[in-house]
């Protein structure tokens, strides 16, 4: 791969995160007192929703380091290694971990009947995106042992 394309998928990780971590501290502490203030029926929930957004950022790190793991490996031309096959394993339980709190999340406030509709689907887009980064991180670690075993073979033949 190219080191041009390394590089501007590198940027475009630290980019994601950077826009994520800042909207976490600054924009979301506002947003949630602005919603407690106009709808006071609902500020109980500011702080569990808070929690949850937050908790939802572990495994969105988790994701986004191993994302630079595969990358550096890329590089350094180590690519079809158990190292990316362990940062693949990451990557699919990050997304996973995401669906998980996204569902717990939609499901308390369903019984608290307080999920709106544009946070249900803000909730299924977020599960449906997850759901795809998982799937595609299942099958690339699939189609990876196989090549792993296949080099294998191939450096014992030779």
């Amino acid at each position: 791969m190219k080191k041009w394309m390394l590089n501007l998928l590198k940027i475009s990780l630290v980019v994601i995160g950077f826009v994520i971590l800042m909207l976490s501290i600054f924009w979301l502490p506002s947003v949630a007192n602005t919603l407690a203030e106009q709808n006071p029926e609902y500020a109980y929930l500011k702080y569990p929703l808070l929690f949850g957004i937050y908790l939802t950022c572990i495994p969105f790190y988790i994701g986004v380091y191993n994302g630079f793991v595969i990358l550096r490996l890329i590089e350094k031309d180590k690519a079809f290694t158990e190292y990316t096959n362990k940062s693949l394993t990451y990557i699919f339980y990050s997304s996973i971990a995401i669906i998980l709190l996204y569902v717990i999340g939609m499901v308390y406030l369903i019984f608290n009947n307080a999920l709106h509709p544009s946070l249900f689907l803000l909730g299924v887009g977020i599960i449906f995106m997850s759901f795809i980064i998982a799937s595609a991180a299942g099958v690339i670690k699939a189609l990876l042992i196989k090549v792993i075993e296949i080099k294998n073979e191939h450096d014992l033949t030779i």
